[in-house]
């Protein structure tokens, strides 16, 4: 659920296309409405605006229409993921699926209903362009006090006219650690006095850090840090960020409560262990969104969703998850080719 920057890092030659989408280069940025305040947008044949409480998606099949909470928490996401591991469902009509330097944008691609009836629409665009796109729009359509990283309870609403901006929040870069937090040069433990408060629903978590006692010679070779301190200082919610780095292993830990604001649709398989409390996974097909199963995680719990499926996460209270992933670029392609398993184990 969160990747090394040099997942991007793809040359044409290696960006795989299994539509064989042409790239489109059609972007535009609109002046604001007089009424609402709000740009709008276009990419390609897909056209975004929002009103006072909905955010709109028109495509030459279909206008999908979003409540603009919902839209904005998901569009979010996919900034901060810089379009993630596979798919990234807004919901279960659009979304984006990242080729790692170049992304499909569809309407309906994933839903059987449009796929049957034959309303979906895909185009495909360079990344970094999109991106730019969705950095603008996601500036533009969140209001002052209104936190789209933020769980409910702590952020302000969504709704209304346009009033004032939130960049400071919604231009928040997520935590890629090199080798492991803590470290030397690396990503800094997170302290009241560098802006990381204990968050409300972690006042029982002990911040004690351990001792490290190196040899003379390896003290830049030998760390740790207190991982549970560190998430109960999270500021953000479903925001895995890379805190541990072995070769293409990756840990990426994360707070979570409410609503994953996205369906996952996962290209590899990934592994979550349940440090705290309980999350409810919904999981479906990833092509159909047909359901596929209801999963229960509680404390000490590990499984591992598979790479043709896409999963969406329920937290009641605020929980932490450990997230293990294979950050290799090889997979997605070698399980298109059926040269990878889509499982972990098969008994």
């Amino acid at each position: 659920m969160a990747m090394k920057e040099s997942a991007f890092a793809g040359t044409e030659e290696e960006i795989s296309n299994p539509r064989g989408l042409p790239i489109n280069s059609s972007y535009a940025v609109n002046p604001a409405d007089n009424i609402t305040g709000y740009k709008s947008f276009q990419a390609g044949s897909f056209k975004f605006h929002r009103d006072e409480y909905f955010c709109y998606v028109t495509t030459p099949t279909a206008v999908h229409t979003m409540p603009a909470d919902a839209f904005l928490r998901a569009l979010m996401r996919d900034v901060a993921w810089g379009f993630f591991y596979g798919t990234v469902n807004f919901d279960q009509v659009f979304g984006t699926t990242n080729y790692y330097g170049e992304v499909d944008m569809f309407m309906g691609a994933t839903n059987e209903a449009y796929t049957s009836a034959g309303r979906d629409f895909v185009e495909r665009f360079k990344a970094d362009k999109l991106m730019d796109v969705f950095k603008q729009m996601v500036s533009d359509w969140t209001n002052e006090g209104y936190d789209p990283f933020a769980a409910p309870m702590e952020t302000g609403v969504p709704w209304g006219i346009k009033n004032g901006d939130n960049d400071e929040a919604v231009s928040r870069e997520r935590v890629t650690a090199r080798r492991m937090v803590g470290l030397p040069g690396d990503t800094p433990v997170r302290t009241d006095t560098n802006g990381y408060p204990v968050n409300r629903m972690f006042d029982d978590v002990p911040q004690d850090q351990p001792e490290v006692h190196a040899e003379p010679g390896f003290e830049h070779e030998v760390s740790a840090y207190n991982l549970f301190g560190y998430l109960s200082r999270s500021d953000v919610t479903w925001n895995p960020s890379v805190c541990s780095v072995v070769k293409d292993s990756l840990f990426c830990p994360t707070s979570e409560e409410y609503i994953l604001p996205v369906e996952h649709g996962n290209d590899r398989c990934e592994w979550f262990i349940q440090l705290t409390d309980e999350i409810t996974w919904n999981v479906k097909d990833g092509a159909t969104g047909r359901p596929r199963a209801v999963i229960n995680m509680k404390a000490g719990d590990c499984c591992c969703m598979p790479a043709d499926i896409r999963h969406q996460g329920f937290s009641a209270k605020r929980s932490m998850l450990l997230v293990w992933e294979n950050g290799s670029p090889k997979i997605p392609e070698l399980i298109r080719q059926g040269l990878a398993p889509d499982v972990a184990v098969e008994f």
